[in-house]
């Protein structure tokens, strides 16, 4: 069946969506986005076609990249929920039925040796219906192995049952302390020791000056001392101690970003939603990246607008190209090539942006 004939059995709204999908598809490997010393080659095809008949996918949510080089994806398909990479986009397996809403993926190194936190948020879908359950982290060996499992704060007495648990994404301090943001639930940190003792927990949307609040805590990282966490819904992140006590707010006016990752001396992130130049909101055409130096000055939008400053106030974000369509996380590689993992995608495989030197 040719394009024409496929569209023609689409409505109206979804034929135009998937034209311009089709045509974004069809965009030159040699396309470059980015800005100053952030520019990249795009090349869509890094999964080479064909690899889906064995391993389907739904959303692509995040990547880790353990010291053998192998590429660790996390997403929500029923029967592959993992999917291992090697460098150059060949897919060596996937696995995985125990996480429905799985959502985040953390890489943690103890002693030399690597193990994997999965998140699963608890949210996720089959077939039209959607479903809220209990969502939980599990640490991993990197075969899949279960170690052990964090489940609703109410059983330590952090939550109220009635509390929604929807965790998003974890981060482990430098002694060991696991984070958990619960960002599609209740938008606190809750932290515990290595072992899954629970400490403490911080944050929230409700109840704490506007100014530190958590609006979505969708992800959150380690830089140096300090913890990074996404306030989504407020496009921003928001900085505290290691204890928990609010630092900073970057901002990221009108992108919505997803988790922070700290690479060497900058901060990535994909921009899941966004407005264009001429302030339209879309959010079936969504999403760049953004690279930020140390402090959290944005230094590159790669596919969209070259970030501006006045008065040394980041002026509003957009979005330029069509290149991603809800960038969710990115994977930053020793030789600086980004991979991007996408949300809502058309269940397509993740996309590399190859340096320019």
């Amino acid at each position: 069946m040719d394009r024409r004939h496929f569209l023609g059995g689409l409505s109206t709204a979804v034929a135009a969506t998937w034209t311009q999908h089709l045509r974004a598809a069809e965009k030159p490997k040699d396309t470059i986005i980015g800005h100053g010393g952030h520019r990249y080659r795009v090349i869509k095809d890094w999964v080479a076609p064909g690899q889906g008949r064995h391993h389907p996918i739904l959303n692509c949510h995040e990547m880790v990249q353990t010291k053998d080089g192998r590429l660790f994806m996390v997403g929500d398909h029923w029967d592959n929920q993992m999917l291992v990479y090697k460098p150059d986009g060949t897919i060596l397996e996937s696995w995985g039925s125990a996480w429905p809403g799985g959502h985040g993926l953390t890489l943690a190194n103890e002693n030399g040796e690597e193990f994997l936190f999965v998140t699963d948020s608890g949210l996720w879908k089959s077939g039209s219906a959607g479903y809220r359950q209990t969502g939980r982290v599990t640490k991993t060996d990197l075969s899949g192995k279960e170690i052990f499992s964090i489940s609703h704060p109410m059983t330590v007495g952090a939550y109220e049952p009635d509390m929604f648990f929807n965790p998003t994404e974890v981060a482990i301090g430098p002694n060991g302390d696991i984070y958990i943001v619960d960002g599609y639930g209740s938008n606190y940190v809750l932290r515990y020791d290595a072992r899954g003792k629970f400490i403490s927990r911080f944050g929230g949307k409700d109840g704490v000056p506007a100014n530190e609040r958590l609006n979505n805590a969708h992800g959150i990282a380690v830089q140096g001392d300090t913890l990074l966490v996404t306030s989504r819904a407020d496009n921003c992140f928001r900085r505290f101690t290691l204890a928990g006590k609010y630092i900073e707010t970057i901002s990221t006016p009108g992108a919505y970003v997803c988790r922070p990752v700290v690479a060497r001396k900058e901060i990535y992130a994909g921009v899941c939603w966004s407005k264009d130049k001429e302030g339209k909101f879309k959010p079936m055409e969504s999403g760049f990246i953004l690279v930020m130096d140390e402090k959290g000055k944005v230094i590159a939008a790669p596919g969209g607008e070259e970030p501006t400053y006045a008065d040394g106030k980041l002026q509003p974000l957009l979005r330029k190209e069509n290149i991603f369509e809800h960038g969710h996380d990115v994977c930053v590689l020793e030789n600086g090539d980004l991979i991007v993992c996408q949300w809502n995608a058309f269940q397509t495989y993740p996309i590399k942006l190859e340096k320019l030197s």
